[in-house]
């Protein structure tokens, strides 16, 4: 094995063997209550042999044998029991022996996939550039797609498993996330129950479903047709204005957040739903009409003609032939709306007084307070998370196709 080839397998197994064990480790401790010691430079070494052992027996597979994968694993589970004394996660095999088992297999079976997909290809020769970069870009796509995963997951593991907990229970151990089915399900969902029936978080659902789709309704209503004249007609001003739409986004919304509230006290829009609902659109319809300009672009402009000569007005021309023709961006623009007024907190911090109009993130800041138990913080935090993730995951290839349209002409 070439001395190039040796360092590569190599760094690209210490790699994988730091980092999974790491995730594996603080998994197990997030699962079990137990605190894990991860081995990491054990772990590091074996994923090290681990992958010197597949590069070789990669390059010599063809004499037949113990295939490449299968011998990495073995040599990884070797190598990682002998180096860390039998406890690669800093407990006896005694604890939790049925959680460390699981832990250890996950742990295993990443290093080998992930020393698989970066190491496919490598040879005992002398590797070319080229064939250096393509593992060093797998390595690097591998690890970003772990910290995205991480990033993303476990905070809404820790707030879901925070919000089947009780109070006892995180007194005792707030590093146990683990889940006591011996409560039950009244048990479990016990925080969930209490902030509908004690802290009407009914309410608050429904002020904020009431105010997202009222927002989504009116950034379509006046972003449609401001987007159809930017893009189709012909007027002084035009150009400047299809570059100037986004120009509010670059006025921080706590600089106009005071002048704001200031003048809505006086108007009595203050505490009010009304007043969400003329500060939302405001700020959603700028990109709206972004967005939807160069949808229309894209669109064949002999349609519109062609409806035209057909004896339609302008604004059939728009409800016949232009928004069918639009309707992936119409539900992108509808999400991305939809989001901003689900999740918006500031200006309703601001402005909202009576619990009885709050919105859900309103709602959910109402109990962050000494009286109120964390786990009902955490059962409020998913409320607010669940539908709206459900929502984006539902309409996610409307708003790729809706993005993306319009950026290439022809």
């Amino acid at each position: 094995m070439r001395p190039g080839s040796v360092l590569l397998a190599a760094l690209t197994g210490l790699v994988w063997g730091v980092v999974a064990m790491v995730v594996s480790g603080v998994t197990l401790t997030l699962v079990t209550g137990e605190v894990a010691l991860p081995q990491a430079s054990a772990a590091g070494l074996a994923g090290l042999m681990s992958a010197l052992a597949f590069v070789w027996r990669q390059s010599s597979e063809k004499a037949g044998g113990i295939p490449a994968p299968a011998l990495a694993a073995a040599v990884l589970f070797l190598v990682l029991m002998i180096a860390s004394f039998a406890a690669p996660f800093g407990l006896p095999l005694s604890t939790v022996p049925f959680w460390q088992g699981l832990a250890l297999f996950a742990f295993l079976a990443s290093v080998t996939a992930a020393n698989r997909l970066c190491l496919t290809g490598a040879r005992l020769g002398a590797m070319s550039r080229y064939e250096r970069e393509v593992i060093y870009i797998r390595i690097a796509k591998g690890i970003g797609f772990v910290v995205f995963t991480i990033m993303v997951a476990l905070p809404f593991y820790v707030m879901v498993m925070t919000s089947l907990k009780s109070q006892q229970a995180l007194l005792a151990n707030p590093l146990d996330l683990s889940i006591d089915v011996s409560q039950g399900l009244d048990g479990l969902l016990r925080s969930y129950v209490e902030l509908f029936t004690k802290f009407h978080f009914g309410r608050y659902l429904a002020v904020s479903a009431f105010v997202s789709v009222a927002t989504v309704v009116l950034t379509l209503i006046f972003s449609v047709p401001g987007a159809y004249a930017v893009s189709r007609l012909r007027f002084p001003g035009q150009a400047f204005l299809a570059r100037s739409v986004l120009l509010i986004y670059m006025v921080p919304a706590i600089v106009l957040v005071i002048p704001l509230y200031a003048v809505f006290s006086q108007l009595g829009l203050r505490n009010t739903l009304t007043g969400l609902l003329i500060v939302y659109p405001a700020t959603t319809i700028p990109v709206a009409l972004y967005m939807l300009q160069g949808y229309f672009r894209g669109l064949p402009s002999e349609l519109e003609e062609a409806g035209l000569m057909d004896g339609l007005s302008r604004l059939g021309v728009i409800l016949k032939i232009t928004l069918p023709l639009s309707l992936p961006a119409l539900a992108s623009v509808s999400l991305y709306v939809f989001m901003i007024a689900w999740n918006e907190f500031l200006f309703a911090f601001m402005f909202l007084d009576d619990p009885d109009i709050f919105t859900l993130s309103r709602g959910v800041v109402s109990l962050n307070s000494s009286e109120v138990p964390r786990q009902h913080l955490m059962a409020g935090a998913v409320i607010a998370t669940v539908p709206v993730l459900f929502i984006f995951l539902w309409f996610e290839r409307f708003l790729v196709q809706g993005l993306t349209a319009g950026s290439v002409k022809g």
